[in-house]
């Protein structure tokens, strides 16, 4: 569980509600009607919007979101200079049965692609045209809550109208002028909140862990083509951790081979 994105939540959901409370009577904010046009409305709009397969996608991917993803760049570079170390001792062929050992499809396919002989251009383009797919699927899902965030204050307006309309039409009940009014303050108050503190938000989060995954696909080619070319291991680990920041760049430990080849990093795609 990441718990950046729930306590971020939970602490604005929080501060909100203490601040009503300091000013009056919580339940003065509830209102099923502005709920339902707030969120219904957004959803029913997101379902024009997208395919039913792209909507069904938002699970995944709040699971995605509210996930905590430990970053193994260290392990994932340790292994690729492992098997640079490995392919210089004992050839490519060596590598076929280690990479099927890891849990990360996308370096089980590179080293496949090399150990059968495949040039090296085509490695790289093979490897590059699936890493844009990836980044395209990754961009609907973001895109979907971002649509989201800007559809919920949209409805939140369309509740203010809706609550306008109920109450000019009752201006001789003061009562029902009352509810109106309430109902179309509390549906801009409730799209705002949907807008800025889940939807903009979550899609925020999945454009970092999908910048997170690129960089350790992109990690992976490289260490995978510097292999196929035979370079010395030490230039391998070099290159590649010349991706990661300057504080991720210590040295990882070395483990046993048959350890490392079963260290990856299992991804979302």
């Amino acid at each position: 569980m990441d718990l950046a994105t729930l306590l971020g939540i939970i602490i604005g959901l929080a501060l909100m509600a203490i601040s009503i409370l300091l000013e009056g009577d919580l339940m003065l904010f509830w209102s099923l009607s502005s709920l339902l046009i707030v969120f219904g409305g957004t959803f029913a709009s997101i379902m024009v919007n997208f395919s039913m397969n792209q909507v069904l996608s938002v699970i995944p991917l709040l699971k995605v979101a509210f996930s905590r993803q430990k970053s193994n760049s260290a392990a994932i570079i340790d292994t690729l200079v492992e098997f640079a170390e490995i392919s210089r001792r004992e050839g490519l062929l060596a590598l076929e049965e280690r990479a099927q050992a890891t849990n990360e499809p996308f370096l089980q396919k590179g080293i496949q692609l090399i150990v059968d002989g495949t040039d090296a251009e085509l490695v790289r383009s093979i490897l590059e045209i699936e890493l844009v797919f990836l980044e395209e699927r990754h961009r609907i899902g973001r895109q979907i809550f971002e649509k989201m965030g800007a559809l919920s204050p949209a409805y939140g307006m369309i509740g203010t109208l809706i609550g306008l309309i109920a109450m000019l039409s009752r201006l001789d009940n003061p009562d029902q002028v009352g509810m109106g009014m309430a109902v179309a303050l509390i549906t801009t108050l409730y799209g705002a909140v949907a807008s800025n503190l889940l939807f903009l938000p979550i899609a925020g989060k999945l454009r970092l862990k999908s910048d997170e995954e690129v960089l350790m696909k992109q990690v992976m080619i490289e260490g995978i083509l510097s292999i196929q070319a035979g370079e010395n291991p030490r230039i391998v680990e070099e290159k590649l951790k010349s991706f990661l920041a300057p504080a991720d760049r210590e040295t990882p430990q070395r483990a046993g081979v048959g350890e490392r080849a079963s260290e990856g990093v299992t991804v979302n795609a």
